[in-house]
């Protein structure tokens, strides 16, 4: 925490030929989730985090959720059960989870403005929804 994060270029769901890099939502505060498709707790957060990135993406908030499954049909089926309007980028070599020292899923950074890691939050329950939003308001009002 209190320094940027590591490099992350990959490509977007949504587009495969499209790279997205951190870099693309300077400015921004971003709640960068990793998460799989085998991730039980990932079926609570990705419905949490969509709701917040409604209510909040207009202050600022920029939700990146980098999926890990080394299939891209395993994220999208999952996705077909719990969508989200924010953005999903792809890391099927995993390659970003090591970068991120991620020891499990979900984990997430809270990213201020500046490009700076302010916190983790690591797996998910249903009242961790109200935490990350507090979270997530107090960087959207610095």
């Amino acid at each position: 925490m209190g320094q940027r994060p590591p490099s992350l270029q990959l490509p977007s769901l949504t587009d495969t030929q499209q790279l997205v890099s951190l870099d693309d939502f300077s400015g921004k505060v971003i709640y960068l989730d990793f998460w799989a498709s085998w991730c039980g707790p990932c079926r609570v957060s990705l419905p949490a985090l969509n709701r917040i990135y409604a209510e909040l993406q207009s202050q600022g908030l920029i939700v990146v959720a980098v999926n890990v499954d080394a299939e891209t049909e395993d994220a999208q089926a999952f996705l077909a059960r719990y969508p989200v309007d924010y953005e999903v980028l792809l890391d099927p070599e995993g390659n970003s989870p090591a970068d991120f020292e991620i020891l499990g899923m979900p984990t997430a950074f809270y990213i201020d403005r500046n490009g700076v890691v302010r916190g983790v939050h690591t797996g998910f329950r249903k009242n961790d929804e109200q935490k990350v939003r507090a979270t997530l308001m107090e960087l959207l009002n610095e």
